[in-house]
C-alpha cells in the first residue's frame, strides 16, 4: 500500500475531486484511490469514515489527515518541493496565490449554471448572463497570468503549478460548454485538458456508470 490516499467523489461531476487527485497526481507520487459516490443517503456517513469534514477530496498520508483543497495542494507544494507546484519568481508565486484563492471563493454563478460533466457536450447552455460575467473575468483574467507570467510554457505561470489545479475544473466546463472566449484563454483551455493527468480524469469519468440528475442539464 502506498504512503498517500485520496478520497474522492464520481470524477463526472466532483470538480473539488479534481483539484484534489490532480495536484496529487503531478507530484508523481504512488497513491490509492477511495471513491465515495456522491448525493447518495449513505454518502455523507461514508465520507465521515475518512474526513470530519465530510466533502471530498480527503489526502490521507500516513498519520495525517488533509480535507480541504486548497489545503492538500499547499500541503504536497511542502512535501514535494521538486514538483515546483508554485512557481520559484516570488512574484509570481505571490500572484498564483491571488488567482488561486480568488477562484476557490468565486465564480459562484458559473459554477451554479455550469455544474462540471466531464462526459456531456452541451455547446451553449447555462450560459446565463450571470455566469458570462464570471467567464469573462476568468478570460481577463488567464490572459493576464500567460502575459505577464506564462512565456515559458503554455500554462497561466509558464509550467504547471496549483493555480492551473485550481482552474482544471473550469477548463472541463469550458469544453463541456464551449463559451466564446478568446484566443488566449482558448489556446489555455486546449493545452490544460491535453495534460496527460486531465487525459486520464476525462477517460476515467466516462467510464462512471452513476448519473446524478440534478447536475445533468
Amino acid at each position: 500500500m502506498s504512503q498517500f490516499t485520496i478520497v474522492i467523489g464520481n470524477k463526472n461531476y466532483s470538480s473539488w475531486s479534481l483539484r484534489g487527485w490532480l495536484v496529487l497526481k503531478v507530484t508523481g507520487a504512488a497513491f490509492d484511490e477511495v471513491h465515495v459516490p456522491l448525493r447518495r443517503p449513505d454518502t455523507r456517513a461514508a465520507i465521515l469514515a475518512h474526513s470530519p469534514g465530510a466533502k471530498v477530496p480527503v489526502l490521507h498520508h500516513d498519520d495525517t489527515t488533509v480535507w480541504e483543497s486548497m489545503a492538500i495542494c499547499e500541503y504536497l507544494a511542502e512535501q514535494f518541493p521538486d514538483a515546483k507546484l508554485w512557481p520559484d519568481d516570488a512574484a509570481a508565486r505571490t500572484h498564483a496565490r491571488i488567482v488561486s484563492a480568488e477562484m476557490h471563493g468565486g465564480f459562484g454563478n458559473m459554477r451554479g449554471d455550469m455544474p462540471m460533466n466531464c462526459r456531456a457536450h452541451l455547446p451553449g447552455r447555462g450560459l446565463t448572463q450571470a455566469a458570462l460575467t464570471d467567464i469573462a473575468r476568468i478570460d481577463a483574467l488567464w490572459c493576464d497570468c500567460r502575459e505577464r507570467f506564462g512565456a515559458d510554457g503554455d500554462f497561466l505561470f509558464g509550467g504547471f503549478t496549483i493555480a492551473d489545479v485550481m482552474f482544471a475544473p473550469v477548463v472541463s466546463r469550458f469544453a463541456t460548454y464551449e463559451p466564446a472566449l478568446s484566443p488566449t484563454a482558448k489556446a489555455y483551455v486546449d493545452a490544460l485538458n491535453a495534460h496527460p493527468a486531465m487525459v486520464e480524469w476525462v477517460e476515467a469519468s466516462r467510464a462512471e456508470t452513476e448519473t446524478i440528475y440534478e447536475m445533468e442539464i
